[in-house]
Formats: C-alpha cells, structure tokens, sequence
C-alpha cells in the first residue's frame, strides 16, 4: 500500500506524536504506512502526489485567521507551503483529509471565509450529518448525530465554492465539508480520544482556549463525555482510498 501522509504543524513534542499516533491507531495504519512531516519544524519536502494513498493534515497552534502582521516567520512559511500543495491537490482532486487547522487551510485557500463568528469552546459537541453527509461515502460511516470534541477560534463561516456541507453542530454550522469528489474537511476532532484531549488541553492551558483557572473544570467535563464515533471517518477514508 503506498502510505498516507500527515502534514503535522504542533510544536510541543508529545502532542504531535499523539497525534500521529491516534491517526495511525483509528486510521489502522501502521509506522510505514503513515509518513510525517513535521512543518513547524522542516520546510516542505518535494511532494510527488503519486507516492502516497492521501494527503492529511491535522491540528495546529496556528489560526488561519490571525491577523497577518501577528502571525510568525513560522506560521507564514507554512501557510505559504501548504497553500502551493492544496493547489495541486485541489486540481487533482487528490484525496484529502484535513482536521480543525485542516478546514481553515482549505477552506480559506479555496475561496471560503474563516473567522471567528463560529469558534467554539474545548468541548463535546452533538454534530448532525446533514442529507449529504449521510450519503457520503466517508462521512455516512458515522451515525446521523454523534458527539465529538471541539475546541477552535476560528471556523468556516461562508463554505468555499462548490463546497458540500457535510455537517454541522447547534454553534458551529460548518463542522464538515467536502470539495470535487475527494476532498474532505472536519472542524471537530476525528482522530481525539478522551486521553488525547485531556492530554491537549494540559499543553495548551495558556493558548486562550479557556481561562487557565478553569483547567480542572474543562477536564472534568470532557472525562464524563461520550466520545465514541468520530474515529470511524478515518478509518472510512483509509479504507477508500488506500492504493496500490
């Protein structure tokens, strides 16, 4: 099978290989068959779209819609490479699959609008597949309605051209869309446990995602939520596109 490839922007060590490691554990992959790059870390790699199965791209620090004289060298230098590889990717229809920081980059480089009217604190949330999303053939592997954990500044707030809603939540109407045939979006979490988000929520506790104070309160909350369905779209979109 030629392997996945995760396109990782988290600077704290033991979240990002948290990360990879929950998309490999629900995605049912194993080492070899899903590749990191890690871009806060490394310029882009020459990327030949042929070598790999899909293209993923998880969480992040970063908000596409910080103002752009806040943003670092970092930052922008990301938001520049990954911009360039969703390009190609969107001419392609090259199958994709990004998380939270994966909407924005490819809501907004498609023609969307993020900002921060639909954030939405660190939580669990009930997400409603709308008529489409129940249709499709990666997100229809989750029930109609399912909880999932959120935590984000900045959401879609106008969906790209062309794009199909896939889903929503009561704050948040965009929490899942897909572009041409193969191109597909969350804004919650598929690939968080409740010890990856517990663990999440420990390192950012100063990331002005909640008032630090209530750190304990947050975690008590997600612990007596029921998280169950969101990892079954990775391994729904592994299962689709894997290849030879």
């Amino acid at each position: 099978m030629r392997p996945f490839l995760l396109l990782g922007t988290r600077d704290d060590d033991a979240v990002a290989d948290s990360e990879a490691a929950a998309f490999r554990r629900f995605g049912g992959l194993d080492e070899h068959e899903l590749h990191r790059v890690r871009l806060e870390r490394e310029a882009m790699p020459r990327i030949d779209l042929d070598d790999w199965s899909g293209i993923i791209v998880g969480g992040s620090p970063f908000c596409t819609s910080d103002p752009e004289d806040e943003k670092s060298a970092v930052q922008k230098r990301v938001e520049r490479e990954l911009g360039a590889l969703i390009d190609e990717v969107v001419e392609r229809d090259v199958p994709f699959l990004g998380a939270c920081y994966g909407i924005g980059t490819l809501g907004a480089r498609t023609g969307g609008v993020v900002d921060r009217t639909y954030g939405e604190p660190v939580s669990a949330v009930p997400v409603t597949l709308t008529d489409a999303g129940r249709a499709d053939p990666v997100l229809g592997a989750l029930p109609p309605v399912f909880d999932a954990f959120v935590g984000h500044k900045e959401a879609l707030s106008t969906p790209p051209p062309g794009a199909v809603v896939l889903a929503g939540s009561p704050a948040c109407p965009v929490q899942a869309f897909r572009l041409k045939e193969n191109l597909y979006a969350t804004q919650f979490h598929p690939e968080l446990d409740e010890p990856g988000v517990v663990e999440r929520v420990r390192v950012y506790r100063d990331a002005g995602y909640f008032p630090p104070g209530e750190l304990e309160r947050v975690i008590e909350n997600l612990r007596s939520s029921v998280v169950e369905h969101p990892p079954t779209l990775l391994a729904a979109f592994v299962r689709r596109y894997a290849r030879d």
